[in-house]
């Protein structure tokens, strides 16, 4: 199951008790105090991993409360500092406060951690008021209360390439061919709920991160179809590949299809559309994409057009170093 969005609420430690005590030995008129500190309440960290892809974890358990520290005892022991609690969370997970609205934190680079929720201080024993003018303090203070919020976490999917196309393009059938994904395949619209992410490895080592993103419709700023399911996550990729069915098959046209695929991205994010962009003319095996591709080339000017077969695996190659080319030269 793919979850994008969790709502859950994280509690830092409650900090440790000082203690009130006093030690006795022989020849020390009336002792002295000796009450150790409460130990610090544990923070809670949210850290990022590359190998998680959905929120699904946090759809289930929603309370992720930080350990307290210890409380002091007598002869100036004090209480161990609580663990910290470090939540682990798909890379490009924003995380923001429920009451406030306000992003806290954008967790968009690998290995990135962010203090959430600061753990409560421990309480200060009795051995800490020692004084000239109080010689037997019994004043020693409570632990502080750890911090707590309402978070919101929300996925935006990080790639390198991000396929944009009406359903039935060919976006899952392309992923297939020139990355390690396996995508759902099938002959009816929104066969992909939600975006896959596939990597494509050169020989030399490089690595390329395609995702392949829900289908778009027209309407879709508005929410309308998968809307903002699936316009989200095109927001982080670094380029665009609008992948166009060539041959029509569900009555379209790929000129029409192109230019409101553009007018779609932009209606939802200002300046969307002029990303950096290839354009993928799939299908060219079937006999019908041969005029519209001639079409397509002579209305659509500014775009490198790359005729492929997602199907039979035609040209795909030179798609994936084109991608890799742009990206280099970003």
């Amino acid at each position: 199951m793919f979850v994008d969005k969790a709502k859950i609420k994280v509690k830092a430690g409650d900090g440790g008790n000082g203690c009130c005590s006093f030690r006795r030995e022989i020849y020390v008129p009336k002792g002295g105090p000796n009450g150790g500190d409460g130990g610090d309440g544990g923070d809670v960290i949210f850290e990022t991993a590359t190998g998680e892809q959905s929120l699904v974890d946090y759809v289930f358990q929603r309370h992720f409360p930080a350990e307290k520290g210890g409380n002091g005892k007598g002869k100036d022991m004090h209480g161990r500092n609580g663990k910290d609690l470090i939540i682990k969370v798909p890379l490009g997970t924003i995380v923001r406060d429920v009451n406030t609205g306000e992003t806290i934190v954008d967790l968009d680079n690998p290995g990135m951690k962010y203090v959430i929720v600061t753990g409560g201080k421990g309480g200060k024993g009795n051995a800490r008021f020692l004084s000239n003018f109080n010689r037997a303090p019994r004043e020693h203070e409570p632990g502080k209360p750890g911090e707590e919020k309402e978070i919101e976490l929300e996925l935006k999917t990080i790639a390198d390439a991000g396929l944009v196309g009406f359903p039935n393009a060919g976006k899952s059938t392309l992923l297939r061919a020139v990355s390690n994904a396996i995508p759902k395949v099938a002959p009816y619209p929104f066969t992909t709920l939600h975006p896959i992410v596939g990597v494509v490895d050169f020989p030399d080592f490089y690595r390329l991160k395609i995702a392949d993103i829900p289908g778009l419709i027209d309407g879709a700023h508005m929410n309308i179809g998968l809307g903002h399911a699936f316009l989200r996550h095109i927001e982080r990729t670094k380029i665009l590949v609008y992948v166009l069915d060539m041959a029509g098959v569900d009555g379209r046209n790929p000129v029409d299809d192109f230019h409101t695929l553009q007018k779609e991205l932009e209606l939802y994010m200002k300046g969307l559309s002029k990303r950096k962009a290839i354009i993928v003319a799939n299908k060219i095996d079937l006999p019908e994409s041969k005029k519209n591709l001639a079409a397509l080339k002579r209305k659509v000017k500014g775009y490198e057009i790359i005729p492929i077969s997602a199907m039979e695996k035609k040209n795909t190659d030179t798609l994936v170093k084109s991608l890799r080319e742009m990206l280099e030269n970003k």
